[in-house]
């Protein structure tokens, strides 16, 4: 009986010590993920953009939620209206089963009266892991 009692012990704490390392990785590989998003929509390549979405993907923007091709138009649109240096820095990643909640701020620069200017929000990803990385399922900001 106190064999068991010492096996748990040690086993919390194993988690309690392992848990910060996995959340500072999984933060990494959603900060991974979501430079990529960055670079894909920096660079124009919206090909690109498109496939780090799932294929039942909802993106709910200030309109009308987009899925589908939508996604693709919806980021194009917003690219040839000159929004541009789009930066996303990841605050928070918290796994649930094959799902990484993911949640930080978004800065970018856009029309506005009198020339370009920054605009900035938060920013929260639901992302599946799939065997080629992680692919967004629904993105919203604010």
């Amino acid at each position: 009986m106190r064999w068991n009692s010492t096996l748990r012990m040690v086993a919390l704490g194993m988690l309690a010590v392992s848990s910060p390392a996995q959340s500072d990785a999984l933060q990494t590989e959603a900060q991974g993920a979501a430079t990529k998003w960055d670079e894909s929509y920096n660079k124009g390549d919206m090909d690109a953009l498109s496939k780090l979405y799932t294929n039942d993907a909802i993106v709910v923007t200030k309109g009308m939620p987009q899925s589908g091709e939508g996604i693709q138009k919806f980021f194009s649109g917003l690219k040839s209206k000159g929004w541009e240096d789009h930066k996303t820095t990841v605050k928070t990643a918290l796994p649930k089963d094959n799902l990484l909640i993911v949640s930080g701020r978004w800065e970018m620069t856009g029309p506005a009266e009198g020339g370009a200017k920054k605009f900035e929000g938060n920013w929260v990803n639901v992302m599946e892991r799939r065997s080629d990385g992680w692919r967004t399922v629904l993105h919203t900001w604010n």
